[in-house]
C-alpha cells in the first residue's frame, strides 16, 4: 500500500504497488488486457501505480543463479511503463539472498563495531551484477528505475551500484528489514541520498519473520527509530514516494491504514 501527500476517501492512499507476477505460470500484467484494466480502474478511483515489484517470483527463482529470472524482472519494466510508473522493485530475500551462507546455514557476521554487516555472497553478487547490466539499458530506455530491495547494507548496495555503474539502478530501503538485520537506518539513508534511494518501505519489524506488525509505532512496535528515519530524510530531501509495507488486524484493516497513514503524515510530511 502507498501513501504520498495527499488524502483520498476510505483508506487515505493515493496509490498501490501491484506485483507483475508471484510465480512462473501466473504473471498476469504480461497480458495487454490485464494492463488495461488497471489503467481503467486507477483512471476510475483515481489510484496511480508509482511502483511494480518482482518480489515473490523472484526469491523463488532468484537473479543470482536463475537465467530466466531477467524475464521476470524485463516483464516488470514494461509493465511499469504502461502503467506509468516509475521503478521497479527487484528482491533479493529467500532464494535470492545475497549474504553467504556457512556449512550450517548462518550468516557470517563481520562487524566489529555495534552495526552489523554479514559476508557477501560473491559470485551470487557477481552474477547480479552481469544481469543487471544486461538488463540497464532496457529499463533506460523505459525510464524504469531498477530498485535493488535486499538484506545488505547501504555501503555494499552502493558497491553494487557503483560495478553495474548505471544511475538507473538504485536502492529500495527498507527501514523495518534494516533495523531487523541491525544495520544504521538513519546513518545509511543519509549514506545513499536521495539519488540512491528510488522509494522507501515504512513498516515495523518484530523479527524478520513477522514484518508486518500492523500498527506503526503501537504497542507491538519493533523497534524501527522513526524520528531517526524521518529526520535522515529530511536533510537528504527525501521526494519520493514512502510505501506502507503494512497488513491490518482482522476485521480492522480500514481503521489500521487510516492510522498508518496519519502516522506518516505527521512524520513525513516536510
Amino acid at each position: 500500500m502507498i501513501l504520498n501527500r495527499f488524502q483520498k476517501p476510505e483508506a487515505h492512499l493515493e496509490g498501490l504497488q501491484v506485483s507483475v507476477g508471484i510465480r512462473p505460470d501466473f504473471v498476469p500484467l504480461r497480458e495487454p488486457v490485464v494492463r488495461q484494466r488497471y489503467l481503467e480502474l486507477g483512471k476510475q478511483h483515481g489510484i496511480t501505480f508509482p511502483s511494480m515489484a518482482a518480489g515473490s517470483i523472484l526469491n523463488r527463482i532468484p537473479l543470482k543463479s536463475e537465467p530466466q529470472s531477467a524475464v521476470y524482472v524485463i516483464d516488470a519494466v514494461e509493465a511499469a511503463a504502461v502503467l506509468r510508473s516509475s521503478c521497479i522493485l527487484i528482491a533479493f530475500f529467500g532464494n535470492g539472498d545475497l549474504r553467504l551462507r556457512d556449512s550450517m546455514g548462518e550468516f557470517r557476521d563481520l562487524s566489529d563495531g555495534p552495526f552489523n554487516t554479514y559476508e557477501l555472497d560473491a559470485p551470487g553478487v557477481t552474477r547480479v551484477v552481469e544481469a543487471l547490466r544486461q538488463i540497464a539499458p532496457r529499463a533506460e530506455d523505459a525510464g524504469i528505475i531498477l530498485g535493488l530491495e535486499n538484506t545488505l547494507t547501504a555501503l555494499q548496495n552502493l558497491e553494487i551500484l557503483d560495478r553495474v555503474g548505471s544511475p538507473i539502478v538504485q536502492v529500495y530501503y527498507d527501514v523495518g528489514n534494516s533495523t531487523a538485520y541491525g544495520y544504521d537506518v538513519p546513518g545509511e539513508i543519509r549514506l545513499l541520498g536521495n539519488d540512491r534511494i528510488c522509494e522507501m518501505h515504512i513498516k515495523e519489524t518484530l523479527s524478520l519473520d513477522d514484518p508486518n506488525t500492523p500498527i506503526l509505532n503501537g504497542p507491538e512496535a519493533g523497534g524501527v527509530d522513526f524520528e531517526g528515519v524521518a529526520s535522515a530524510c529530511l536533510d537528504i530531501g527525501f521526494d519520493k514516494w514512502y510505501i506502507l509495507e503494512t497488513s491490518g488486524r482482522k476485521d480492522q484493516f480500514l481503521d489500521d491504514t487510516q492510522a498508518n497513514v496519519a502516522f506518516v503524515k505527521e512524520h513525513f510530511s516536510f
